[in-house]
This record gives C-alpha cells, sequence and structure tokens, in this order.
C-alpha cells in the first residue's frame, strides 16, 4: 500500500497554495481529507499523469471522460467545492502563487511525478475533437462543429432534454415540470414577437422543430427553420409531418448566412448565436437584420460570460472547446446589445434568465442519470460523462452569476423610426 491518497492531499495543498477542499479516494484504496467532505475517487494514477501534461479543466475533464476520476455522492457539491478553488485562484490573479523557486514546491513536485509515472503523455478520450478543417466560423467548419455536437443522436437527446426536445433554457414562471417550462419559453418568444395568423417567422438553430411547430400550431404562423444539423432536420420534419403542419411548416439543412427569401415578419434565434463567434457577429447581426422587413422583430436567445477587465485576454473554456461546443464563443451582454445597434436594430427589452437556466439543467442532468445505461448504450460512456459533466458544472456556473442567458427583442425600424408599440412584460408572462 502506497497510501497514495494522504500524498496526494499534501501535494495538492503545496502546490494549490491551500488545502484541498475534497476527500481522495486513491486507486490504492486509501482515503484522505476532511471526512464530511464530497469524495474525489482517482481510479487511476494517469489522472495525475493527464493534470500534469495539461494542467488545469482540460486535464481534469479528460481523466473525468476517460472513467479515471469522478464524484462520490453529490455532484454539485463536489463539482462546486473544485471549482471554486479554480475560480478563486482565476480570479485573484495578483496573488501570491506556488513557485519552483520554493524548495518545499519543488519538492512536491519531484513526489508528484514519481506517484504519477508521466511517461508517456496519456492519449486523450477519443470525444474529444481532434480535428477541424477550414478558417473558423467559415461555413464548412461551422457544419463539422455542428455535427460534433448534435448529431449524437436523437434517441439520445431525448432521453436528456425528454419529449419537447428543446435544447435551450426553459421558462419556470410557474414552477412545474421540464415540460411545461419549456412550453412557456416557445410562447414567451411568441407573445414578444407578437406572432399573428400568417405571419413568416425564421427560426434560426431551429433545432429538432419545437419553436417551429409551436408557433405554427398556437399562433398560425409560417415558419422556416434552419439547422446544419441533419439530424435534427430529419427528427424536425417528422414532428412536422405528425402534428399535420406540413403546410406551414417548412425545414431546411441550411446555414443562415445562405437564406435568400425575405423579407420575414419575425426572425427567432434561441440558443444559436453562442455558434457564430466574435468576428462574425456583425454579419449575423446585419444577416438578420436584413432578412426582416421593415418594423420586423428578431428574438435574440443567448448565453452570455460576465465582461472581462481586459477582453483582448478573453480564453475559450478549454474543456467546452475540446468536448461540448467546438468554436462556441460567449460574449457579454454589452458586446451583443451593440452588435445588434451597431447592424441598424433597436433594442426593445431586454430579459435575463439566469436562474431559470440553472433549473434547466438540473432538470436534463436528471433525466441524464435515471437513462443512464440507456445514454451511454446509445453514445457511448465517455461521451455519456462528457454531458453529465458539463451540464451539471454549466448549472453552478449559472447560479453563481458566471453565465447569464438573456433574450434580447430588437425591431427593424420602419420609415422615419415607426417600430410596433411592445406588449407590456406582464402580457409577455401572461
Amino acid at each position: 500500500m502506497t497510501d497514495a491518497a494522504r500524498r496526494l492531499t499534501a501535494l495538492a495543498g503545496v502546490l494549490l497554495g491551500s488545502p484541498l477542499p475534497v476527500r481522495i479516494r486513491a486507486w490504492d484504496g486509501s482515503e484522505a481529507g476532511p471526512p464530511d467532505a464530497p469524495v474525489l475517487v482517482v481510479h487511476h494514477r494517469r489522472a495525475l499523469r493527464r493534470l500534469l501534461w495539461q494542467p488545469g479543466e482540460l486535464g481534469l475533464a479528460r481523466a473525468w471522460v476517460a472513467g479515471e476520476l469522478e464524484i462520490e455522492g453529490d455532484l454539485y457539491a463536489g463539482l462546486d467545492a473544485i471549482g471554486g478553488v479554480l475560480w478563486e485562484r482565476a480570479a485573484a490573479p495578483a496573488a501570491p502563487r506556488p513557485s519552483l523557486r520554493d524548495r518545499e514546491v519543488r519538492r512536491a513536485v519531484r513526489e508528484l511525478l514519481a506517484l504519477a509515472r508521466p511517461l508517456p503523455a496519456p492519449a486523450p478520450p477519443p470525444e474529444e475533437v481532434s480535428r477541424r478543417s477550414g478558417a473558423r466560423h467559415s461555413k464548412r467548419r461551422d457544419r463539422q462543429a455542428i455535427s460534433h455536437h448534435y448529431d449524437v443522436g436523437n434517441d439520445f437527446y431525448a432521453r436528456v432534454l425528454g419529449p419537447s426536445m428543446v435544447y435551450s433554457c426553459a421558462y419556470w414562471h410557474d414552477g412545474g415540470t421540464l415540460e411545461e417550462a419549456q412550453y412557456d419559453k416557445l410562447d414567451l418568444v411568441c407573445r414578444k414577437l407578437g406572432l399573428r395568423e400568417g405571419d413568416r417567422l425564421l427560426d434560426v438553430g431551429c433545432g429538432w422543430g419545437a419553436m417551429a411547430v409551436h408557433a405554427a400550431r398556437e399562433y398560425g404562423a409560417r415558419v422556416t427553420g434552419i439547422t446544419l444539423s441533419r439530424e435534427q432536420a430529419v427528427h424536425a420534419l417528422k414532428r412536422v409531418a405528425e402534428e399535420g403542419l406540413a403546410d406551414r411548416v417548412e425545414i431546411r439543412v441550411q446555414d443562415y448566412r445562405d437564406v435568400r427569401d425575405g423579407p420575414y415578419d419575425a426572425v427567432s434565434s434561441i440558443g444559436m448565436a453562442e455558434h457564430v463567434g466574435a468576428a462574425r457577429y456583425g454579419e449575423y447581426a446585419r444577416t438578420l437584420f436584413g432578412l426582416l422587413r421593415p418594423e420586423g422583430l428578431l428574438l435574440n436567445h443567448q448565453i452570455a460570460r460576465p465582461p472581462e477587465p481586459d477582453e483582448a485576454a478573453y480564453r475559450i473554456d478549454e474543456f467546452i472547446d475540446a468536448y461540448v461546443f467546438p468554436d462556441g464563443e460567449l460574449s457579454p451582454l454589452g458586446s451583443t446589445v451593440g452588435r445588434l445597434e451597431a447592424a441598424g436594430f433597436e433594442v426593445r427589452d431586454v430579459q435575463s434568465l439566469r436562474e431559470h437556466y440553472a433549473l434547466t439543467l438540473r432538470a436534463w442532468v436528471r433525466n441524464l442519470e435515471a437513462h443512464w445505461p440507456e445514454a451511454v448504450r446509445l453514445t457511448s460512456p465517455g461521451r455519456a460523462r462528457v454531458w453529465r459533466l458539463y451540464m451539471a458544472a454549466s448549472a453552478l456556473g449559472f447560479e453563481h452569476g458566471r453565465l447569464g442567458v438573456n433574450q434580447v427583442l430588437a425591431v427593424r425600424p420602419g420609415p422615419r423610426g415607426s417600430a410596433p408599440l411592445p406588449l407590456r412584460p406582464r402580457e409577455w408572462t401572461g
């Protein structure tokens, strides 16, 4: 017995500069750390090698995806404890850091190397995005990125998202079930857009067709839904046919930059703009502006991050980029509003749904855990672990204010600035 857990706990305290806030159970069966803390199970010393070769979140994520690390018991408490240490260090760049000039730190590094046996570097788990061709946010590369995330299998997503098949923040204004909250979100969007019988709606990033079906069935709109995911389009077309709405809803596998059949009365973009990228956002906003008729409305539903003191120093999350949303980029709310205004839009309303997304993500995690054997069978153990980790960690991000999500309602002004009189918030919420 090597008593690896005790050694790891001591070494982590030296290298992090503070005690490790979790209890460790190591591959040799040993345990160490606070008795009432969440338990981090290190199944294999290979997890240490990953951290040595790739320190930080990506190394931890690779070990998690490979099944070399897991949290026993309350997943959220464990992630909160570990994430708290990482965020405190990131939020205090001026704080003293352990230095290799310190003799105790050098000794800890040598002991960790001996414990990990770090050569050779472990290969990343297979779910990682290894190849992306073409310029960032070119049409070709965007198709590759969307396929990686969404073409995982409709049956898998059905286990996670539930019957609604809506993959964006629900609206929990009256509590209730996930299905009810997703219905209420779709209805909220339709009311904000003021949809009426016969209105033409373009749903950008239509997913599995829930918004298109809702707008056509409940409001009589004529809807064009576009997506880059072929699997989403197959499901959406089947859904439209089953609802008897083929005369009102068209689903296309199409890039938003290739839509040429405007003008539309309204545009909804729900959880799609995160894929656009900062460099392309002006083009995105101008394209949607050009597709609307004068006095037409845009509802842009988008995840946001807090602004950085130095925006040029912003770095994309390595785990999310490698395993979840390749090439995805988050922007501060102010940047999004500014770019929409620069394209010619007048912003009429902004509503934050931050806490609603935390509730939504926790519901998705419950669904995934309840259908775990099926989820693993439909994808792979690694892919299922990716989804569980990113959704649980994201829920904490929304709860702690590290992430936000906002609905921005904007109008393309008509002649001399004319625009429809917006509904009052109480009329939106019912």
